[in-house]
């Protein structure tokens, strides 16, 4: 936390405080004075005194002007920024705290000159809390993956464009970037196209084009080939985790503030419910509550905007969308997901053929449930091996990690990958519900950008290009309302307008067609591709949320799954520790019940603990007690990030919250 705070970061308008009233000293006449009379007397400023000083001890902003004093006074022009105008309503304005005095009211005269009236001693801080350090930025950014990272390196652009300087901060809870980035990945570069035009010439880690795309529909033995829906033509098979520690430096080199390793864990707001930042987690508190040797208090880190990136589920992003009712705005429809588990394997050289596509459909899992495969030949005799569930399935008995585990089985990828290692393992979830579940992305103060609000293209199973798109988006909006004083909401007009929305909308009856099993899904898929070409004139609707659809245990027979021969199938400690998953032991759990006796009276006795099976890091596991009762046993620090169990808990009992900064899975190749 030291090297966090050892250099106190203000906003552009703050770092120099003259910055806030005008770029030329001569109009800096921030002053303070002891008349009562009317703030347009003219006489106050020859009895006025200067109220900024620069400690160069510390480097905070001092004054050394006594609380007695009940005025103050600043001149802020009209033609200044929105920045300095954004930043100078949050400090002069009531309720405000300024360099430890509180300004209970404020008033402007016809000339530009703020007063502040009652000035009332306080804190020595920029903070709202006394032991919290409160950080100023322009644009505050949450979630350093594709989405957050495209919105910092536009927004620095456009600064560079129009030669003005608006400080920007990623906030990161993975130890690096890329640490927690899992993604197939088909990537087509469109949108990195238009942010990066030169990526190619500055070594970005894109280097297999797709070569072949195969499209299988397996039985439990045999693999028919079906005509492939899918057109990769352009498009690389990438490690998401490795571009997106390129992005990040190429963020920094245009002076963005990257902090990975801290966990945003709260929203604040103003006294008006506007978003005005995010507060990261306290670090070395113990299991029972109690501050160890080494506890920092968490920081504030505030911004005249906030976008959150925080990728599919995001904790904060789903408290913004219930807080302001942004799926209610529009009418969206509620969000539905998929599981996607996968490993990163190296295989003999003769079988490696760079390039090559495969997806497939069916077996192992049954007709009823959507999902399917993919195997994707990369760089370095390195294969992509992965499977996604949809998490609205209904057999409470169903283990998509099982499942994955026989899917290695299969005739048609078992030689395939005998003789080959597992280098990683992984999983997350994914955003399925497209354009029907897009939520409105502007709230009081900022946006939602990315898997955040679900812009996963389905059928093609991409959404990196849309995250990054969106992400443009938003950091165009934000810089115009720093720059020309406008709204937030220029975001929402500019995704309806740009081919993002376009193209998820032409993908939008691919999932729900699904609803009515594997067989239908593929009929209604197929006239929707070949015959509609996504011109519909109907919109399929989603089917329950997730954690409704399934089922109770007494309708379904337990499903018996092979053990593990250790050569293509795994149990779950040996893939946790190819996943490089690692927490502080002696921290608080992350993972909360809502309500503790949920899991012994209605998870175990009416859905047979179905979190012991869906969770793919054996986080949950129902243990006897001493007197040989099952009881849940949480263990978070197995947690991978996944957030299924905030997803598919029957009752919604599970609150999946941030750990301290720097826990989680290491992804390097994934």
């Amino acid at each position: 936390m030291h090297r966090f705070l050892s250099v106190p970061r203000q906003s552009n308008c703050l770092r120099n405080p003259s910055s806030i009233f005008s770029c030329h000293s001569s109009y800096f006449d921030t002053r303070i004075s002891s008349s009562t009379n009317s703030t347009n007397n003219p006489s106050l400023q020859s009895q006025s005194k200067p109220l900024w000083s620069l400690s160069p001890s510390n480097s905070t902003y001092q004054s050394p002007i006594p609380t007695a004093y009940p005025y103050l006074c600043g001149f802020i022009p009209k033609s200044r920024s929105s920045a300095s105008q954004c930043c100078a309503r949050r400090f002069f304005s009531p309720g405000s705290r300024f360099n430890g005095f509180k300004l209970q009211s404020c008033d402007r005269n016809k000339d530009g000159f703020l007063w502040v009236k009652r000035v009332v001693g306080g804190f020595r801080s920029f903070s709202d809390a006394p032991e919290r350090e409160s950080i100023e930025y322009d644009v505050v950014i949450v979630g350093a993956g594709p989405a957050g990272l495209s919105a910092a390196i536009k927004l620095k652009q456009m600064c560079r464009e129009k030669d003005v300087d608006f400080s920007v901060c990623v906030v990161e809870k993975g130890p690096e970037v890329g640490a927690h980035i899992l993604s197939g990945n088909v990537f087509e570069p469109r949108a990195l196209d238009e942010l990066l035009p030169q990526w190619k010439l500055e070594q970005a880690p894109i280097n297999v084009p797709v070569t072949s795309d195969k499209f299988w529909f397996l039985t439990e033995n045999r693999a028919f080939s079906l005509p492939c829906p899918f057109d990769n033509k352009g498009n690389y098979l990438i490690s998401l985790s490795q571009l997106v520690r390129w992005l990040g430096a190429k963020a920094e080199e245009l002076g963005v503030e990257i902090y990975p390793g801290f966990a945003a864990s709260e929203v604040l707001y103003d006294a008006n419910n506007k978003v005005i930042g995010i507060g990261t987690n306290d670090m070395g508190i113990a299991k029972d509550g109690s501050k160890k040797e080494n506890f920092q208090r968490g920081v504030a880190l505030k911004g005249c905007v906030t976008l959150l990136a925080e990728g599919c589920r995001g904790s904060l992003s789903e408290k913004v969308m219930k807080k302001f009712k942004l799926r209610e705005k529009i009418n969206a429809q509620h969000q539905t997901y998929a599981l996607g588990i996968k490993e990163v394997w190296e295989i003999d050289q003769e079988k490696h053929e760079p390039g090559t596509v495969i997806h497939t459909l069916g077996w192992p899992l049954d007709h009823k449930t959507y999902g399917g495969s993919f195997l994707y030949h990369m760089n370095d005799r390195q294969i992509s091996i992965g499977l996604v569930v949809a998490l609205n399935y209904h057999n409470p008995f169903l283990n998509p990690y099982e499942e994955f585990q026989k899917l290695k089985h299969h005739p048609a990828i078992k030689p395939l990958l005998e003789g080959g290692s597992v280098l990683q393992y992984g999983a997350r979830s994914l955003n399925e519900g497209g354009f029907q579940s897009i939520p409105y992305p502007v709230f009081p103060g900022g946006a939602i950008v990315g898997c955040s609000a679900g812009f996963l293209n389905v059928p093609k199973i991409k959404g990196t290009h849309t995250a990054m798109k969106s992400g443009m988006l938003a950091a165009e909006a934000a810089f115009c309302v720093l720059h020309e004083d406008s709204s937030m909401e220029a975001y929402w007009d500019a995704l309806r307008n740009a081919w993002i929305w376009d193209e998820l909308h032409k993908a939008r009856n691919y999932r729900p067609a699904f609803e009515y099993g594997l067989v239908p899904g593929l009929a209604i898929s197929a006239v929707e591709h070949y015959i509609m070409r996504g011109k519909s004139p109907l919109t399929l609707k989603h089917g329950k949320p997730d954690h409704e659809a399934t089922n109770v245990a007494r309708i379904h027979t337990p499903i018996q799954y092979p053990k593990p021969d250790g050569d293509l199938s795994f149990d779950v400690p040996t893939s946790l520790h190819r996943s490089n998953t690692n927490h502080e032991h002696d921290q608080p759990a992350h993972l909360r019940l809502r309500d503790p006796k949920i899991p012994k009276l209605v998870n175990l006795p009416e859905y047979a603990g179905p979190e012991s099976r869906y969770c793919p890091a054996r986080v949950y596991e129902y243990v006897p007690d001493e007197k040989g009762q099952l009881r849940l046993q949480i263990n978070a620090q197995n947690c991978l990030h996944c957030k299924a169990c905030d997803i598919k808990d029957p009752r919604q009992n599970i609150e999946w919250t941030v750990p301290e900064g720097g826990g989680g899975p290491g992804y390097t190749v994934m």
